[in-house]
């Protein structure tokens, strides 16, 4: 699976990793990801996603469904 945040859409960045002498090599900043479980009461379910952890602040903040809400308006979500 990709490394995504199904919520955020949040994906790994480009950089560069540099040595003490300047030499610059490619690397990647990956986002913090979890899977998490949540309990959706409207539809007396639960979904499993891959969500960044500012994505969780959100939940916490907003609530799960307007959260899904956001990201199926956004085209993260299906």
């Amino acid at each position: 699976m990709s490394r995504v945040c199904e919520l955020t859409g949040k994906k790994a960045m480009v950089g560069n990793n540099v040595s003490h002498a300047m030499n610059k090599t490619k690397r990647k900043f990956h986002a913090n990801l979890v899977k998490k479980r949540f309990y959706i009461p409207e539809e007396d379910s639960w979904i499993t996603l891959k969500v960044s952890t500012s994505a969780l602040k959100t939940i916490n903040k907003i609530g799960i469904s307007a959260a899904i809400k956001e990201a199926k308006s956004k085209g993260f979500l299906k």
